[in-house]
């Protein structure tokens, strides 16, 4: 049982819930190591997914924050601490990073010398497409991750101390240039880490169909969190029904948004009818037809349906079980994207898929929560606060 500080907004007593998230990171990792040691290729491609689903929120948080400070957003205020905490969790997910670097060879087809000398198309993109640059081009992506979210925390985490014009100021100095940054390295990771599983197939609408994921899996995240929260008693007076309302509307957005990327990506290689470049789509409708048909119905009709409604974005309940069958589905979508280059059957090695969630998403919880309560919920010292628990949503 937790216990909520209300002068100071932290949260004490507070372990029982990082403890459980450390056991089933834990486990997961028993898990994986087995996994590791019965199928060592299909545990590299259930490690990915799972460590793009945990990445891709903390790039969300990211975005998010940078958005709010952008934009001199009120609304907002009340949940920034919940996004910074999300973007956070990318100083440990840069750990988790290493196991990726080791499988390079298992992953990347594009990494063995004796395929590329026999394959002219990989042989053009060998300049780009090896094995230290790539590493590289990786450490490049994850810095200038953290050196946003660090910067972005610390000044936050300063003005819980003592408010100064400018802290804020420099918050969005950060942000401007942040979000070129996070543009541009959001794009090639996008590119290095899954496009290129397939590196004969290219879309320069996979970066924008990847973020688009990212930010609609952040929002069902903080939704989630804050939702959970509540239930305990906690922020029910500074995040209000009026939040939600607005989270629902941006969950929308973002649904028809990444629904409007998915189909214009698809729409325009089926157009085309470039055999290189159906190929894709095609190996995903023969063998995992199921799922694709799971992805159009289930990350974009069933949510628009939904959270349409006004009504439906201030029914907790319904808020709740959207978060969730979110968040499941941003899975679905990058099991789609990754597992058909390692296998033509789908939920083959279901278990080791499940084992690798959980040891990443259990470790990343973990931390996630051991921010949460290290620091106020809320920055306690933003002067708009009061101004953002005062909302009134049209």
């Amino acid at each position: 049982m937790m216990d909520f500080r209300e002068n100071t907004f932290r949260l004490s007593s507070d372990r029982n819930f990082g403890k459980a998230a450390l056991m089933v990171g834990f486990v997961g990792l028993a898990g994986c190591i087995a996994g590791f040691a019965i199928d060592r290729d299909h545990f590299f491609f259930s490690y990915l997914t799972a460590y793009a689903f945990w990445l891709t929120i903390g790039l969300g948080g990211l975005f998010f924050t940078m958005l709010h400070h952008l934009t001199n957003a009120t609304w907002s205020v009340v949940l920034r601490r919940f996004s910074e905490n999300v973007m956070m969790v990318l100083l440990f997910l840069a750990i988790l990073f290493i196991p990726i670097i080791a499988g390079i060879g298992n992953l990347y087809h594009w990494s063995h010398h004796e395929i590329v000398a026999g394959d002219p198309v990989l042989k053009e993109k060998s300049l780009y497409l090896n094995t230290g640059f790539f590493i590289i081009r990786a450490v490049i992506y994850v810095g200038i991750w953290l050196f946003l979210a660090r910067g972005l925390y610390k000044t936050s985490l300063a003005q819980d101390k003592g408010y100064a014009e400018s802290q804020t100021e420099r918050m969005k100095k950060l942000s401007a240039p942040g979000m070129l940054l996070f543009a541009f390295t959001v794009t090639f990771a996008a590119f290095d880490w899954l496009m290129s599983l397939d590196a004969h197939w290219y879309s320069t609408a996979f970066g924008v169909y990847i973020f688009s994921g990212s930010l609609l899996s952040a929002l069902a995240f903080i939704t989630l969190v804050t939702i959970l929260l509540r239930q305990k008693g906690y922020l029910a007076d500074l995040i209000t029904l009026e939040h939600y309302h607005d989270l629902g509307k941006l969950l929308f957005a973002f649904t028809v948004f990444w629904g409007y990327i998915a189909f214009a990506q698809y729409f325009l290689i089926w157009y085309a009818n470039i055999p290189e470049e159906t190929i894709w789509y095609r190996v995903r409708w023969l063998g995992y037809r199921p799922l694709t048909l799971l992805i159009v119905f289930g990350h974009f009709v069933i949510p628009f349906v939904v959270l349409i409604s006004r009504g439906a974005k201030r029914n907790l309940t319904v808020m709740k079980i959207m978060a969730v069958w979110l968040l499941f589905m941003h899975w679905v979508d990058l099991y789609w994207v990754v597992m058909p280059s390692h296998s033509d059957r789908p939920l083959v090695g279901l278990w080791i898929d499940i084992a690798a969630m959980l040891g990443i998403g259990g470790l990343t919880l973990w931390f996630f929560w051991r921010r949460m309560a290290s620091q106020p919920l809320v920055p306690v010292n933003d002067p708009r606060l009061t101004a953002s628990a005062q909302l009134i949503s049209d």
